[in-house]
């Protein structure tokens, strides 16, 4: 099964593909992405008889989006890819899914997913 993973929104996207088949669920994480992505992630692929360290491998937009969003979407990834020896690719662009299940399935493996914001950051200067 390969799961692909879209936190660039407060709400979380996945597609859960297995076979000929793809199941897809939203969560309206907002606030508690952080807290809740991996339960979330857990808890829809035990749905489907399924287990985090057994997926075929991980496909996940890289952006541009939310900071946050896409930072926490890419931590969560890279960890569970390294510790489950599961590859990870990133895409960005409207064929995001389409290229990731490809490059996945063709075997490739970018091992570090990087988020992609879109522009460069906005950081505030110090008052004093």
């Amino acid at each position: 099964m390969y799961l692909l993973l879209d936190t660039s929104t407060p709400t979380c996207k996945i597609w859960l593909i297995d076979g000929a088949k793809t199941h897809s669920y939203e969560w309206l994480a907002e606030r508690t992405m952080a807290k809740g992505l991996l339960q979330f992630l857990s808890e829809k692929v035990a749905a489907h008889d399924g287990e985090l360290k057994t997926l075929a491998g991980i496909g996940v937009f890289c952006g541009p989006g939310s900071f946050t969003g896409l930072r926490i979407g890419a931590a969560t990834v890279n960890t569970l890819a390294q510790f489950a020896q599961i590859p990870v690719v990133g895409e960005t662009g409207e064929e995001w899914r389409k290229n990731a299940l490809a490059r996945l399935q063709n075997g490739q493996n970018d091992r570090v997913i990087l988020p992609e914001y879109g522009r460069p950051a906005r950081i505030t200067q110090p008052k004093k």
